[in-house]
């Protein structure tokens, strides 16, 4: 299987200049590749083979940057186009702007070319480069390659592909279970009636972000207070979008250490992030990466992630009696059954959803196992 480590680097200035011109090389060869593929196409109705060896003659400023870093560029647009023959609402391969504020480019590891060891981390071309390496890696990892990227708020980064033997992961016997109801408040409700309590990183920073925007509107465009401004603006961003990922790592964490068996719903969150309504929040939420992380780590403990069926009316079942309550309505919040059960509607949700993964799985726990 492949694993990637994602740290920090800190290039000098010469090596943040041949970055620069690395990424501004890898979009001119992805760019020329494309338009030339496209004319040869509406010529002769066939697709061109070209590699970026081609131009080479005609723009030696190429020999410069990583011959490597060229030769991912023409794999990506493969790539692109087979994800657009095998299914068209992919769409067409697009031209890479220049404006796009995260710039990368893509290298393999051949014959020694990068290494990483006491604090540094060496790159063809680059050489030596100081690297924050928060993680240990282990030595039985085969390194195959390298991605440099350039955020919007100009801090560098560096991930690297290690290739590994698919660990042996004994499935687990199921002993706990929970259930998690998305919620658009506290992000999960789960079935022991814990309440995420999501602390909202953009709703926080709302304020100083329309404030900055609005600086940045009187600015003039291209001058450098506006890429001065552009850039805190970038920082804001980068640090919510931080803090939110930490969160959910540590969420996601916590549960896969405590149960076997996490049940969720199937939601549509990008339809649900296009209503006018509620926008904002499931954006600010982070569900589909929330799961995403407890997807991954619950399969690399052994244990258990069940999808219910978005059409499953968990929230309108009485978790005691399981009674339908067709006439239930969005504004509703607490449950009441006729049965004299009343509870919080996302509660009661929570717990149908984790019975439902234990009947489709086939398995039978105890109350007492459940929340255990």
């Amino acid at each position: 299987m492949n694993i990637v480590y994602r740290f920090r680097i800190y290039p000098n200035k010469s090596q943040k200049e041949l970055f620069a011109r690395t990424f501004g090389c890898v979009r001119f060869v992805y760019n020329r590749m494309l338009a030339e593929k496209i004319e040869y196409y509406e010529k002769t109705g066939k697709v061109l083979k070209v590699t970026p060896a081609k131009y080479k003659a005609e723009f030696p400023w190429l020999k410069e940057v990583d011959s490597l870093a060229l030769c991912n560029a023409q794999l990506h647009l493969q790539t692109a186009y087979k994800n657009f023959f095998r299914d068209s609402s992919v769409g067409f391969p697009k031209f890479k702007s220049k404006k796009n504020p995260v710039r990368s480019y893509t290298t393999n590891c051949v014959n020694g070319n990068i290494t990483l060891q006491n604090g540094k981390l060496k790159l063809p071309k680059a050489g030596w480069i100081r690297i924050k390496q928060h993680r240990s890696i282990d030595d039985s990892y085969t390194l195959k390659g390298a991605t440099v990227s350039q955020e919007a708020d100009d801090k560098y980064y560096v991930s690297l592909l290690y290739a590994a033997e698919k660990p042996e992961h004994k499935i687990r016997p199921v002993k706990t279970a929970i259930g998690l109801d998305f919620s658009m408040n506290e992000l999960y409700v789960d079935s022991t009636g814990t309440h995420a309590d999501y602390p909202h990183f953009f709703r926080k920073y709302q304020e100083k972000l329309a404030r900055e925007q609005r600086r940045l509107s009187h600015c003039k465009k291209g001058s450098s207070r506006y890429m001065k401004q552009k850039k805190k603006i970038a920082r804001l961003h980068a640090h919510i979008a931080r803090q939110r990922k930490d969160y959910l790592h540590k969420e996601s964490r916590k549960i896969t250490n405590f149960y076997d068996l996490v049940c969720i719903e199937s939601l549509n969150m990008k339809e649900m992030s296009q209503d006018s309504r509620f926008g904002k929040s499931v954006h600010d939420n982070g569900w589909g990466m929330f799961t995403d992380f407890l997807s991954y780590k619950l399969e690399r403990a052994g244990k258990k992630l069940v999808r219910i069926d978005k059409w499953y009316p968990s929230s309108k079942i009485c978790s005691c009696c399981g009674k339908l309550k067709k006439e239930l309505k969005l504004e509703d919040r607490m449950y009441s059954c006729t049965c004299g059960n009343q509870m919080n509607r996302d509660e009661n949700a929570a717990i149908n959803i984790c019975r439902e993964g234990l009947r489709i799985l086939g398995v039978e726990l105890d109350a007492e196992r459940k929340i255990s």
